[in-house]
Parts: structure tokens; C-alpha cells; sequence
């Protein structure tokens, strides 16, 4: 069972990751406009806008400056940090 839950949290840390990377690459194409019309492009936002979009609704942009994007990636960092003392409590139960 443990081995089970060290997996699980191996694919977990690992797809915020590959997240965490694609909302990098997704937010360096807006720089682009063009980009962002590209089949790639078109994949990426519908992968990226959502949880975007979350942080959009709550923090306004700073003049022409978006900064709901690194707010983000943060939230999303913490949540990665924070299941590790989740996964050892659970794996001390065991």
C-alpha cells in the first residue's frame, strides 16, 4: 500500500510539473499574438485557460500588465509543496 501512495505521488508532482511548464509556455505566447492562432496554440488554451481564467476573475491587471498569471503558477507551486507533508502523514499511518 505505501508503495501505491509513493507512485500516486510521483505521477501527481510530476503532472503539476508538465502543468506548470505548459501554463509557461502558454503565457510566453501571448507575446505572440500569432502563436496563439496555431493548432498548438488553440491545444494550449484550452489546457491553460481554465485555471486561468480562475485567477482572472479575482485580480484585476495593473494598468496593461496581467499579473493573474504568476499568481498562477504560484498557487500552483504551493499546492505541489503542500502535498508532500499530506503524502507523509499518510504514509506514517501506514
Amino acid at each position: 500500500m505505501a508503495e501505491l501512495l509513493i507512485q500516486l505521488y510521483r505521477v501527481i508532482t510530476y503532472a503539476l510539473s508538465i502543468y506548470s511548464i505548459l501554463l509557461v509556455i502558454y503565457i510566453l505566447m501571448s507575446w505572440v499574438p500569432a502563436s496563439r492562432d496555431t493548432k498548438f496554440g488553440k491545444i494550449l488554451e484550452k489546457i491553460a485557460e481554465p485555471y486561468l481564467g480562475f485567477f482572472r476573475n479575482f485580480i484585476p491587471p495593473l494598468g496593461m500588465i496581467d499579473i493573474s498569471p504568476i499568481v498562477a503558477l504560484f498557487a500552483l507551486q504551493l499546492i505541489g509543496q503542500g502535498l508532500t507533508p499530506v503524502f507523509n502523514f499518510f504514509l506514517r499511518l501506514l
